[in-house]
């Protein structure tokens, strides 16, 4: 290569490296920001859960109110038949918010497992980094020693040559 492209090849070859860590940057901090809104959905989630956990009180739905009482000409069976749908409706209802309420409790388990698995592999991910850093780092602090070694030898072997010379 001649003089002039390597004065422009290596600043392209910089302000391209630059660019791509710039972008690197910008995907990073969406995906933080993706975790983040998800993380926080999920402590939402858990914390209304939890506090909607308490056990079903009878006394707040189930109290039936009729609509109107009825004459006191109509038979006593069929008042009692009246009380029985309604115990049937408040029955089903509970039914289905005990239901309703152990599948949310089911999903927030589900959830906190994979949370949990979620940073557990982050956790690895991150010390596998990190060991791979601290590796790649140490490689590179001993060679730069060594360097440095081999310089202050050579400086030294030069100031002893030049003396008795």
């Amino acid at each position: 290569m001649t003089r002039p492209a390597l004065r422009w090849t290596i600043p392209c070859l910089l302000a391209a490296q630059l660019l791509m860590l710039w972008l690197q940057g910008a995907q990073l901090h969406r995906q933080n920001q993706v975790l983040q809104g998800l993380r926080e959905d999920l402590q939402a989630l858990t914390e209304s859960l939890d506090a909607n956990q308490g056990p079903v009180s009878g006394s707040d739905d189930t109290e039936a109110v009729p609509a109107s009482t009825p004459p006191k000409a109509q038979a006593r069976s069929h008042e009692h038949v009246a009380v029985l749908g309604i115990q049937e409706e408040q029955e089903a209802g509970a039914k289905d918010l005990q239901a309703s309420r152990e599948s949310a409790q089911k999903a927030v388990k589900d959830a906190r497992e994979a949370q949990s698995k979620i940073s557990i592999e982050e956790n690895a991910r991150k010390a596998e980094e990190t060991r791979k850093v601290q590796a790649a780092t140490s490689s590179w602090m001993n060679w730069s020693w060594g360097a440095v070694g081999l310089v202050a030898a050579a400086l030294v072997a030069r100031a002893v040559i030049r003396r008795r010379g």
